[in-house]
This record gives C-alpha cells, sequence and structure tokens, in this order.
C-alpha cells in the first residue's frame, strides 16, 4: 500500500512510523508530511532516509493517510486529502463526533471501518485504553454505569509536554525557578486536575471525550459515564481506575476470566507479589495492563479495577495502524 503519514515529525507520527515497521505492514511507497518548519528534516524507516514534505493542502498520493496533525488541520484538510480515493485515518478530534464518520477501536468495533466515506477516526488515548479494557466486561455483564479517575502522562500534550517534564524537573532538582508553558501550572512533583478546556457542565472536554466516544464506539448512546481527568509527571502510559456497575452478577473471579481472553488486554493481577498496572512497565506494549480487579464495597453487582496503557501507541499509533491493517 501508499502510506502517508500527516504530522510525521511529532510524538505520534514518529511512533507511526516505528509500528508500521514492527508490525510489517506492507508498506509500497512511504510519504511524511509536517508543517513547513519541519519539512526537510529526515526520518529513517526500514532502514532508508525518507525526507518530510509540507503537509499538503489537497489530494495526497496514498491508499492510507494516517493523520496525526491537530483538529484544525484535519477538520479543514482531510476531505481533501482524500479526493483521489485516500484513506484518511484521523487521530485529532476533528471527526470522532460526526455521525457520518467511523470511531473505531478494532478489537470492539472493527466492521464500523468498514462504513467510511473516507475518513475514519482514531478515539481520544483516554477512551481507547479504557474501552479495551470495558468493553469485554461489557459484553459478559452488561455495564450500565462507569466512574473513572485518570492519571494521564506528559506524552498526552505530546512531544512538547514531555519536554516540559524532563526540563521543569531538571530545573526543580538543580535549585532554579520552575515554569509552565505546556501546563496550566507546574508539572514536576505535582498532578493537574485539568485537560483541556472547561465546559458548561463543570467537565473538562477531556472528561466529556470519554463520555461521547465510549458511547459511540459501543453503540451505548445511553451508558451512564462519568470522568475526572488529571495529569500527573509521567512521560508516555495513562492509568485509570474506574467504578463499574453492571446489570448482570460478577465476580473479580469472572472478570478476571473474561479479560484474560480479551484481545489488547494483558492481565497484571497478583497484589500478593506486587504485580499490578504500572505506566512504567505498560511503556512500550501493545497492550493494555488491566489489574487491581476487586468487587466494590459500595454498590452490588459492581467492580473496581485499575488500567494503564502507552498512550503513544494504545492510544494513538497502534490503534490507527490496527485501523489501516482493516482496511487491507
Amino acid at each position: 500500500m501508499r502510506v502517508a503519514i500527516v504530522g510525521a515529525t511529532g510524538a505520534v507520527g514518529q511512533e507511526l512510523i516505528k509500528v508500521l515497521e514492527e508490525r510489517d505492514f506492507p508498506v509500497g511507497e512511504l510519504r511524511l508530511y509536517a508543517s513547513p518548519r519541519s519539512a526537510g528534516k529526515t526520518l529513517t524507516f526500514r532502514g532508508e532516509a525518507h525526507t518530510v514534505e509540507i503537509t499538503p493542502e489537497g489530494p495526497i498520493p496514498a491508499d492510507v493517510v494516517l493523520a496525526s496533525a491537530g483538529g484544525g488541520v484535519s477538520k479543514k484538510l482531510a476531505p481533501l486529502w482524500s479526493g483521489e480515493g485516500a484513506v484518511v485515518v484521523d487521530n485529532s478530534s476533528a471527526w470522532r463526533y460526526d455521525p457520518e464518520v467511523p470511531l473505531v477501536i478494532p478489537e470492539i468495533n472493527p466492521e464500523a471501518a468498514r462504513a467510511h466515506k473516507g475518513i475514519i477516526a482514531n478515539p481520544n488515548c483516554t477512551t481507547a485504553i479504557l474501552a479495551v479494557a470495558l468493553w469485554p466486561l461489557h459484553q459478559a455483564f452488561g455495564a450500565t454505569h462507569v466512574v473513572v479517575s485518570t492519571y494521564q502522562a506528559t506524552s498526552g500534550a505530546g512531544a512538547e509536554g514531555m519536554r516540559e517534564l524532563l526540563e521543569e524537573t531538571r530545573n526543580h532538582l538543580e535549585g532554579r525557578p520552575v515554569g509552565h508553558q505546556v501546563f496550566q501550572h507546574p508539572i514536576p512533583f505535582n498532578v493537574i486536575p485539568h485537560i483541556d478546556a472547561f465546559q458548561d457542565n463543570g467537565y473538562t472536554r477531556e472528561e466529556m471525550k470519554v463520555v461521547w466516544e465510549t458511547r459511540k464506539i459501543f453503540g451505548e448512546p445511553e451508558m451512564k459515564i462519568s470522568c475526572t481527568a488529571v495529569r500527573i509527571p509521567t512521560l508516555r502510559a495513562h492509568s485509570e481506575a474506574a467504578t463499574v456497575l453492571f446489570e448482570r452478577p460478577v465476580t473479580p473471579e469472572a472478570a478476571r476470566a473474561v479479560l484474560e481472553a480479551a484481545p489488547g488486554v494483558e492481565v497484571v493481577d497478583d497484589p500478593g507479589q506486587n504485580r499490578y498496572p504500572l505506566p512504567l512497565t505498560a511503556t512500550g506494549k501493545w497492550d493494555v495492563e488491566v489489574g487491581r480487579i476487586r468487587k466494590n464495597l459500595a454498590f452490588d453487582d459492581a467492580l473496581d479495577f485499575f488500567v494503564s496503557g502507552d498512550q503513544l501507541l494504545k492510544g494513538a499509533a497502534l490503534n490507527a495502524v490496527q485501523i489501516a491493517e482493516l482496511l487491507l
């Protein structure tokens, strides 16, 4: 296939290149695009250097376009990129809520990808990491209410977010003033309960993305979901603590068995040996770690569990390439 990556020099773009190579995706021709300030740089794919071009404002000569260039750019240009038959898999929020655009996690709703009209949306990273673990439980026991608190890595704000964590941590440790540009407050040794813009209902847009997107992907427009999204000083794996109420009886043992058979999930759940999901161990993994599976003490037929997943992989690049694999 002819493959193009838009936003190739960003954190997700560079992961897309790695994932295409590691999964041996059948790339016949690869074209890399980015903003004018990054044009001319070279990136390596399968041992060959590829020069980054300026993102076109018209059709892209490719079979599939993997786009991670931001919502504003994708909203304007994605219909043009697909103008000569390319399928755009877009990682931004620009098309996720369009009823005509499929929002796809291949482990959950692969059939939706086949209904595309030139654009397929990749979900928000927080949604994807939760949904891979929640979906098999929902299928088995019927989830009715979901309450989730997130612990989100700085990679969610791109390469600049990770850079700010490292630089400002160094400033703190060496006694220099600690500043912030990417985040609302200094991130070293801090947690910030604010990701994206606040909405009229008091939730942030990041929190509402989990609500809107999970409902759309699951085909459950009435599912009750509430989220609190928090930025923490880690590099690239998001974690989430979920409380889920089910319509059918459920036990931790039954849930564990379901998750152990689920695609995209690795059960890491042995507290006696201090084994549970961690950002450090989830980093670099294609699967999402799930553990701390236990009966909720406040509600009947409810479970608590903890999830960690690589924000740049299942939360972005890996899921996009998996969607492209569906198009094969």
